[in-house]
């Protein structure tokens, strides 16, 4: 069995997101002793930010015609598709920033789509997947900042509805509190969600492990 994970936290220590991906993996592992995992951190090691443009273009380009940065995009952008397509299991760790998806997991996104064998296809199709996200402050219903999160809805229609994914969400919110002070009395409530979100990711990772 092969789990591939992607972190797209710009974090290694301290990532909220990693710590919860963390406990999912820890659970598959307990389940598959010793199988491997593929990973991938485009936070700390991210894609080049034009490479998606070079390989939309170079799909439209006769193969004897094409440069060999063209040539280059094409092959990153199947590599990244096997990586899903070969995988039995998927992990990825997204952060919330700035109310929406980073560039960095835009651009994964961008260049697993320009393979052809992505177009237009369901190639996840009932394959698990979880999507461990994190926000630094509270988005839910009543809250000021309620509908604020453009990630996470982007990233379930992409991940379940586009590629057919059999897709659990992990939510942990108010991360940042104990980093901003103006957050403070929210501390309780904080400490509630992040157990909360640990059973979950717990839960998660058993059923991952099932597989």
């Amino acid at each position: 069995m092969t789990l591939f994970r992607l972190d797209a936290s710009i974090r290694v220590e301290g990532s909220a997101s990693r710590e919860i991906a963390d406990i999912v993996e820890q659970e598959w592992l307990a389940a598959h002793p010793g199988d491997a995992i593929v990973r991938r951190h485009i936070g700390t090691e991210p894609l080049p930010s034009d490479v998606w443009a070079v390989a939309a273009f170079a799909g439209y380009t006769p193969e004897a015609d094409r440069t060999p940065e063209q040539k280059e995009a094409i092959a990153l952008a199947a590599t990244l598709f096997d990586e899903l397509a070969n995988a039995d299991a998927i992990l990825l760790a997204v952060p919330l920033y700035n109310f929406g998806p980073s560039q960095h997991i835009k651009t994964w996104i961008d260049l697993v789509a320009t393979d052809g064998r992505a177009f237009g296809q369901q190639f996840l199709k009932g394959k698990k997947v979880v999507l461990a996200t994190v926000r630094g402050g509270a988005y839910g219903a009543g809250t000021p900042r309620a509908g604020w999160d453009h990630s996470t809805p982007f990233l379930t229609r992409i991940l379940a509805d586009s590629w057919g994914a059999d897709l659990t969400v992990i939510e942990r919110e108010f991360t940042l509190v104990g980093v901003d002070p103006n957050l403070e009395q929210f501390k309780d409530l904080a400490a509630e969600m992040q157990a909360g979100a640990e059973q979950s990711a717990r839960e998660a990772g058993k059923a991952l492990g099932a597989l």
